[in-house]
């Protein structure tokens, strides 16, 4: 391609001499070039970029689809636990609390191995970010300690998945 974007040369009469003028339908089919390379570019561009984003949108898909495949695989044990307690014949109450008992050991496991931490903060001061107050006791405890908890709070990751339910010193 011809360039440009050089100054033809001028002579002392200020004007440009006949052998350096550029030819304006050969001017015009070299523009045209190059507006059509620029078209192909910004197509091609947009494409790869629609490509991209159409490939990270299944892989979003993906993962929201199968996040928890781990996780429900090792709920399964839990789950089978529960079904053999059912069917237990021994009717007495300890067999059916060493199975509770053997259960929530699993699910302890299973916590564990995933980052879910109870919550339970008897005797700590309230956090709102962790706890849910739904009342106040006159105690003799220290003042906004958490004195009882009703239900256990979860975090996953350190974030909070459920507040504890609980009840504060006045």
């Amino acid at each position: 391609m011809t360039e440009y974007n050089q100054e033809p040369k001028i002579d002392n009469a200020g004007e440009t001499p006949a052998n350096e003028s550029i030819d304006p339908s050969i001017r015009i089919t070299d523009l045209e070039g190059q507006l059509a390379e620029a078209q192909a570019a910004v197509l091609y561009v947009k494409a790869d970029g629609e490509n991209i984003r159409r490939r990270a949108m299944d892989d979003i898909e993906k993962a929201r689809k199968f996040a928890l495949e781990k996780f429900s695989n090792e709920l399964l044990a839990v789950k089978d636990s529960l079904d053999a307690a059912l069917l237990i014949e021994a009717t007495d109450v300890q067999s059916y609390k060493d199975g509770v008992d053997i259960t929530a050991k699993q699910l302890g496991a299973v916590f564990e191995k995933f980052n879910i931490a109870e919550i339970n903060p008897v005797g700590e001061k309230f956090d709102p970010n962790k706890h849910q107050a739904i009342s106040m006791l006159e105690n003799s405890g220290e003042p906004n300690t958490v004195t009882v908890v009703l239900q256990k709070g979860y975090t996953l990751n350190d974030r909070v998945l459920r507040p504890a339910l609980v009840m504060v010193a006045k």
